[in-house]
């Protein structure tokens, strides 16, 4: 019994020795996966939902929510202030609703919004999947009637201002990985949205 014991561990040894030494140091070892935006927001770990009690929601979606409920807010806040160059105009059908005291459309944007972001960085759920427009049509305001005008270079430069102080708000900083990420991701939606 002592004898098969050895032979079978010089076996598995000389085995072992050969399977590492198949291996061709030539090849570059892969380069790690880089973890989606999503995930980096959080993923698809189920946290409480703040604005919704007893209900849960994906830390992804909700640093989403947080970012684009933030956004609105600044841009609201610009209109309120007449800020030169605010994005009033894009947003001025919603916005009379809201002073209607009518936010069901508003409530779709931000869901919207949500849904575009979290499904095309990174989230899997189907709650996360973006039903809405074509980014043309939906910037483009024969086709959606909650725009009120076309947007320039300038507003889209804006609008990506508005979103990194809210990504800031939110906990990403300027000087990050992730928020270089996010800034690519909105400076490839330029082209379609710009219209004007």
């Amino acid at each position: 019994m002592r004898n098969f014991s050895k032979l079978t561990l010089s076996v598995l040894v000389a085995a072992s020795a050969t399977f590492t030494s198949c291996n061709n140091d030539d090849d570059p070892a892969p380069e790690p996966v880089k973890a989606s935006i999503y995930t980096r927001l959080g993923g698809t770990k189920m946290v409480a939902d703040p604005d919704n009690s007893g209900q849960m929601i994906e830390a992804g979606r909700l640093s989403f929510r947080k970012v684009v409920n933030s956004t609105v807010g600044l841009i609201v806040a610009d209109v309120q202030n007449n800020a030169s160059g605010n994005l009033g105009a894009h947003f001025a059908p919603v916005l009379a609703e809201v002073g209607a005291n009518n936010t069901t459309n508003l409530a779709i944007l931000v869901d919207n919004l949500t849904d575009f972001f979290s499904f095309n960085t990174g989230g899997t759920n189907p709650v996360n999947t973006y039903s809405g427009l074509n980014m043309v049509d939906a910037h483009d305001p024969a086709k959606n009637p909650r725009m009120g005008t076309k947007s320039s270079d300038a507003d889209y430069t804006k609008f990506v201002g508005y979103v990194g102080a809210a990504a800031n708000t939110n906990g990403v900083a300027s000087n990050t990985e992730l928020y270089a990420d996010i800034v690519v991701v909105l400076q490839s939606l330029r082209t379609p949205i710009v219209q004007k």
